[in-house]
């Protein structure tokens, strides 16, 4: 068994923005490697003593950034970096805000954008990428105390949570934060959702984290 952790890239200009990234290869901002520390930080907490991590990402440099940052505060040694693990192509609708989209295509989930991807095509893709990235990382740690991180993005995130939970989560509607970690059991090509970040449970912390960091009164 691979503990394994689905991680969402940090924040862009393009996620500030409010445009649709997909497969178009926008950089960390400052904001987002802050988030990409601080999930490193969680990670550190969340996998078990003694664990060997190894990390695995998209080959989009948010994420491969973002994958980089976490294995170097858990000495986790080289990121392996997978295409298929890449985040769901938009095709015309990439570099577009929400408004914009609905005003060419109509409902998010009915539109037929040309040379997007397909939802079935993006799952298939990211359940073929994450059965690659298990093998290299069992090859890698300790099959009894192994944990595996994946760096990917929102979209094909989305699908394989809704792969792992049966189509219960993410609920309609709701977006992954920057950061966001979420836990999956993966044995024997299976998936099933053992955690879940919402936006609300983001927020929580970054509030608990601001209070802890912030100076006593009078210092």
């Amino acid at each position: 068994m691979t503990s394994l952790f689905l991680v969402r890239h940090g924040e862009t200009d393009w996620n500030r923005q409010r445009r649709i990234q997909g497969s178009t290869d926008i950089p960390l901002n400052d904001a987002g490697r802050a988030q990409a520390a601080e999930a490193a930080e969680r990670l550190g907490e969340l996998i078990a003593p003694g664990s060997t991590v190894a990390v695995a990402a998209s080959d989009l440099g948010r994420a491969r950034e973002t994958a980089q940052i976490i294995a170097d505060t858990l000495a986790a040694g080289p990121v392996g970096v997978y295409p298929a693990l890449r985040e769901r192509a938009y095709g015309e609708a990439e570099g577009l805000r929400p408004e914009e989209f609905s005003d060419r295509w109509g409902s998010w989930d009915r539109a037929e954008v040309p040379g997007a991807e397909s939802w079935p095509d993006v799952r298939a893709r990211a359940l073929r990428g994450l059965r690659s990235a298990v093998a290299d990382a069992r090859r890698r740690t300790s099959p009894a105390s192994g944990a595996l991180v994946v760096v990917s993005h929102g979209a094909l995130i989305r699908e394989l949570l809704r792969h792992a939970s049966a189509g219960e989560l993410p609920r309609e509607g709701e977006r992954l934060p920057n950061g966001s970690i979420h836990r999956v059991h993966f044995e024997r090509d299976h998936l099933r959702l053992l955690s879940y970040e919402s936006a609300a449970d983001a927020l929580r912390m970054t509030a608990t984290a601001q209070r802890v960091a912030a100076p006593a009164s009078g210092s």
